[in-house]
């Protein structure tokens, strides 16, 4: 029977063995994440208020990082294409999430001809290009950003579904799964109680990874045309905005693309930390 009771948590033995790179990397999202969330007090201006005449205004006092195409303020822009690249980009993650896992975990403990036509509908859907169906979707649909998060969440869900039915036919299969169906646990108990529980710790690797996919896919979107729409703009589409400002010795759409590098790179980084830890500590847990 297992022990329930433990003298230390998982997340306080997750600190207390970060290293110095997980810890730059931490900080560096959680100072994004609140810059994210405090941009109509941190930001210098209102994202779309023409402050100068003059295409690509280099940089000043009033404009730290310089001007935009049209003379807005990129600083201000940056800070709001951040806040609106990282809030679609968690609302998608978690719709992904949801739909994928619910799905994965009721395919694994259905099995039968459910879970076969779904794993073959789901196969049919990662065999297709996701940027194809990305594009398709939106083209018919317009670039409203309802439109955006839900067909953004639908490509990924595929690929959480694969890792979550994976992860929940090993449980499944486990002695402690077969003991609550003798006792009579319905779908819902063992889904919540068995399952879950035991596979939130690579959801959790795979959350983060989905997490970057999505800033990356979104980014190409807003850098094609097809993501936020102005005046409104994500990382990507301040790229696409300012891309002939290096013809004028602007570094304009240098800032968004170092934002979604740096992003990106410290999530991975600090991804690769977790799922050491996550290793290291398999044969205590089993």
């Amino acid at each position: 029977m297992r022990n329930i009771q433990s003298k230390s948590s998982p997340f306080r033995d997750l600190l207390q063995n970060l290293t110095p790179t997980a810890i730059i990397c931490l900080s560096i999202l959680i100072i994004l994440i609140v810059l994210a969330i405090a941009a109509p007090w941190v930001s210098p201006y209102q994202p779309t208020e023409i402050l100068t005449d003059e295409s690509y205004h280099l940089m000043s006092d009033s404009m730290l990082l310089g001007g935009d195409y049209l003379g807005r303020d990129i600083a201000s822009r940056l800070i709001y294409g951040l806040q609106i690249t990282l809030g679609v980009t968690f609302v998608v993650t978690v719709l992904a999430f949801f739909t994928g896992c619910l799905l994965g975990f009721l395919a694994a403990v259905l099995g039968g001809i459910f879970d076969t036509l779904l794993s073959r509908v789901i196969d049919a859907l990662i065999a297709l290009p996701a940027i194809m169906i990305a594009l398709i979707v939106i083209a018919s649909l317009g670039s409203s950003l309802p439109v955006l998060i839900v067909t953004l969440a639908l490509i990924d869900s595929t690929r959480v579904f694969r890792i979550a039915r994976a992860l929940a036919m090993n449980i499944v299969a486990s002695d402690y799964v077969e003991a609550a169906r003798v006792r009579g646990e319905g779908l819902k108990w063992i889904i919540w109680h068995e399952i879950l529980p035991n596979a939130l710790g690579p959801l959790a690797a795979e959350f983060g990874i989905r997490f970057t996919y999505t800033i990356l896919f979104m980014s190409a979107l807003g850098f094609l045309g097809l993501g936020m729409q102005p005046p409104h703009a994500d990382l990507g589409l301040l790229i696409r905005e300012n891309m002939q400002g290096l013809l004028f010795g602007s570094y304009a759409p240098l800032y968004p693309a170092l934002a979604i590098s740096l992003i990106t790179i410290t999530i991975n980084i600090f991804i690769d930390w977790y799922l050491q830890q996550l290793d290291s500590a398999l044969p205590s847990e089993f």
